[in-house]
């Protein structure tokens, strides 16, 4: 047979993938995700190469705009909020800090009140010096004096403003923050998993800081900015409505180039945000599976997958800048165009006596001081589009349903069972196939077979981290998936190779299921349990020790042990341990799973295990293989039985 079978189906060329290197190739075709015709070419004339734009320029809008409505209804993955549910969000954020609000209103006004009056003294010192006012030269020293007092008063009303703003900024930041955690860790572990890790980091990292970005600096500026705008309009048109036209027709310019912008740079900023996910996926599996890339000769298709997903986010990034460079371009118009009509126009009017010098004067001034705050307006309020997008990838996570409704039911006993349990990641690919498991509170249960075989999967099952596709897990006659969380933590609870350490100490690690109840003894109590206490001891501070980023590093080993501790006293009447000793070398599991004997005993204890000695001392076997368990029963027995078991136990002994 061949490394592949090839198959044409309506007119694509679907590959049939045959061995496991095979399967980790990424199968396109010409192996690019980008359209040639995104390419730039700088051959032709201007305006060739201006048309040609245009058409890159609306592919990748279409492009950003499939991005956005995919991640609202994802059929994998974690979807992105609503714009009404950002809104909501942000009224609840800002209705609770309604007297701060006010006060950042009331300054801001202040102070654009105070920048009002300068210039419209100066265009009375003008209006008397065209006029030839004799007392002109005898009030100058209190002219400048007033000017003086209102710049000084101007500054300290403008302080006020930016220390509100900031006291402001940080305190929503803060809300927002807490807000994401609490988000966060209300997501269903199963639906965790199905997102992929590049997506949900990217979400916390990226999108948390171009959200707080937006909460701390865009919400106050944008408020303070439209006071001052608008006061400064009212001020041209009490100054002169014939001088205020130019201005008028600046920003309609202006309105109509950001509303246009803002109708298509969400969408930009969400696919944005999703080619960062992409790339963090790639990279986070080329780096965890760096020895199977190796092993099977992989690393120049990993180092393609990552360039494929960053020549996607680069098309992504380069419609977001074009979107900005035309809003910028418009600005320029929309800003310098009403001065110099300003100019033009206050002449014509200066002749025809319909305006004064000094109203020109004040006009022009008040342009002048009116292009920076519309800069900054402007500004922010493309701030405030990636802060919006990161806000709908981050308020996305709240809209993942949970897995499990509580029933209200309670467990009559430790008796756990599994009927016709099967269970798909993917539709149509069912990893278990109606297995059923009766466990006998108390004993000890061993899950063996080959990688694949759908161990972990049924684990997973037995611990309520997923529900099964058919069929139910219940204990003491409850289902598992009708159990609320903390309660069914404290049923079953599960212990993988994977581990976390926390930023904090050695007990606060441990304590963390029983925080305010565990005793320092219970705390030594587990550490001898799981043969950790020696060395916790030869901590600088012992348990107290600080761990976790930026402190004392634990070694793989440790960490699992940690995690079994933690495990000890949550206390849970059944166990299940998914390779939970594979990060120890075998001479210090063997010794640690012989001390956790004697604790485990009277507990019902599912290990899923790789090492053979782990199934040897079990009360019995379960032998799955392809999703079946294909064999059930003691060591003695299934060594008698001469089948799978005893081929497994001979490899691993031979």
């Amino acid at each position: 047979m061949t490394a592949t079978d090839n198959l044409v189906i309506e007119g694509l060329a679907v590959t049939t993938l045959v061995d496991s290197a095979e399967t980790w190739l990424d199968h396109t075709g010409d192996d690019t995700r980008v359209d040639p015709s995104l390419d730039t070419d700088h051959r032709g004339s201007a305006v060739e190469r201006l048309t040609a734009w245009r058409a890159r320029h609306r592919m990748r809008r279409q492009l950003a705009e499939a991005v956005l409505a995919r991640q609202r209804n994802p059929d994998r993955g974690l979807p992105v909020a609503s714009n009404e549910r950002v809104f909501a969000f942000l009224r609840t954020l800002v209705a609770s800090r309604r007297r701060t609000i006010i006060a950042l209103i009331t300054f801001s006004l202040l102070a654009a009140v105070a920048g009002l009056i300068v210039p419209r003294i100066l265009g009375g010192v003008v209006d008397r010096v065209t006029g030839g006012d004799p007392t002109l030269a005898s009030s100058l020293n209190g002219i400048c004096l007033a000017a003086a007092g209102v710049v000084l008063v101007q500054g300290a009303l403008t302080y006020l403003t930016r220390l509100i703003t900031t006291v402001f900024g940080q305190d929503l930041l803060s809300s927002a923050r807490e807000e994401v955690v609490r988000t966060v860790l209300r997501l269903p572990l199963s639906r965790v998993e199905t997102a992929g890790t590049g997506d949900l980091v990217t979400r916390v990292t990226r999108d948390v800081s171009a959200m707080a970005s937006a909460a701390q600096w865009a919400l106050p500026q944008f408020v303070t900015t439209v006071g001052l705008v608008g006061l400064t309009l009212v001020a041209l048109f009490l100054n002169s409505p014939l001088l205020t036209i130019p201005t008028l027709l600046g920003m309609a310019l202006l309105f109509f180039t950001v509303r246009t912008y803002l109708k298509h740079a969400l969408a930009g900023y969400i696919a944005e945000g999703d080619s960062y996910s992409t790339i963090n996926s790639t990279l986070t599996e080329s780096v965890e599976g760096a020895r199977t890339a190796e092993a099977l000769g992989l690393q120049r298709q990993r180092a393609r997958q990552t360039d494929l997903d960053v020549e996607v986010s680069a098309q992504t990034e380069r419609y977001t800048m074009s979107l900005r460079n035309l809003m910028f371009l418009t600005m320029d118009y929309a800003f310098q165009g009403p001065l110099i009509l300003v100019v033009v126009l206050g002449a014509v009017g200066y002749t025809q006596g319909w305006v004064t010098l000094g109203q020109v004067t004040v006009a022009a001034l008040y342009l002048q001081q009116l292009i920076g705050p519309m800069d900054v307006l402007v500004q922010t309020l493309d701030r405030a589009q990636v802060g919006m997008a990161s806000t709908t990838r981050l308020l996305g996570i709240a809209e993942v349903p949970q897995d499990r409704t509580p029933s209200g039911e309670e467990p009559r006993d430790s008796h756990l069972v599994g009927r016709d349990l099967r269970f798909a990641y993917r539709e149509g690919h069912d990893v278990l196939h109606g297995v059923d498991l009766d466990l006998v509170p108390g004993e000890r249960l061993a899950i063996v077979g080959p990688s694949g075989s759908g161990k972990s999967t049924l684990g997973r099952l037995l611990a309520g981290i997923n529900g099964p596709r058919t069929g139910e897990v219940t204990v003491g006659g409850a289902s598992l998936m009708g159990l609320p969380l903390d309660r069914l933590r404290t049923e079953v609870a599960l212990v993988t190779q994977e581990h976390h350490v926390f930023v904090g100490t050695i007990r606060d690690n441990i304590v963390l299921a029983r925080e305010t109840t565990a005793t320092e003894d219970e705390v030594r109590e587990a550490l001898a349990a799981v043969d950790a206490l020696e060395w916790v001891e030869r901590m600088p501070l012992g348990i107290t020790t600080k761990v976790g980023s930026g402190n004392t590093r634990l070694t793989p080993a440790q960490a699992q042990q940690v995690a079994l501790a933690r495990l000890v006293i949550a206390d849970p009447h059944t166990l299940v341990l998914d390779e939970a000793t594979s990060l120890i070398d075998p001479q210090t599991a063997r010794h640690l799973e012989g001390s956790m004997s004697s604790l485990l005993t009277g507990r019902t204890v599912v290990a899923i295990a790789h090492r053979l000695h782990t199934a040897h001392d079990a009360d019995r076997i379960a032998v799955v293989i392809d999703g079946n368990i294909a064999e059930l029963g003691s060591h003695d027995e299934l060594m008698a039985l001469d089948g799978e078991y005893a081929k497994l136990w001979r490899a691993w002994t031979s």
